[in-house]
């Protein structure tokens, strides 16, 4: 089990670092056209602020476990992610967009998954 959630820990951050990393360097209209189509319902400074949450959540998903340092941010960024993933969801019911709306689900329950996995080993 530990090494499952290790590679769901990798491949969440990998994600989420990279989505961080566009939010918080593309204009609205490359992210538009790359397709990150859920930001059109929010204004910039809130796509800053989440891509500045994705980011930190992707170091905190593994760091902390990784060093024993602190080791119970590991499931509270990937509760964090969950929200986020909620509020993607959303955005993307409200554009009509089903498939972004699975993608969504499923990173909502790879990160509950880890969340959960990883408050146990606590």
């Amino acid at each position: 089990m530990n090494l499952t959630l290790w590679i769901l820990q990798g491949v969440l951050a990998v994600v989420f670092a990279g989505s961080g990393a566009a939010k918080s360097t593309m204009s609205r209209e490359r992210l538009v056209a790359t397709g990150q189509t859920g930001i059109q319902l929010f204004p910039m400074p809130v796509v800053r602020f989440a891509a500045v949450c994705e980011m930190l959540a992707a170091l905190g998903l593994v760091l902390p476990w990784a060093t024993g340092i602190l080791p119970v941010l590991t499931p509270l960024a990937a509760t964090g992610l969950c929200v986020v993933m909620v509020g993607a969801a959303w955005s993307h019911s409200r554009l009509g967009e089903p498939r972004s709306v699975a993608a969504n689900t499923l990173l909502f329950a790879l990160a509950l998954t880890v969340a959960i996995g990883r408050f146990a080993g606590l």
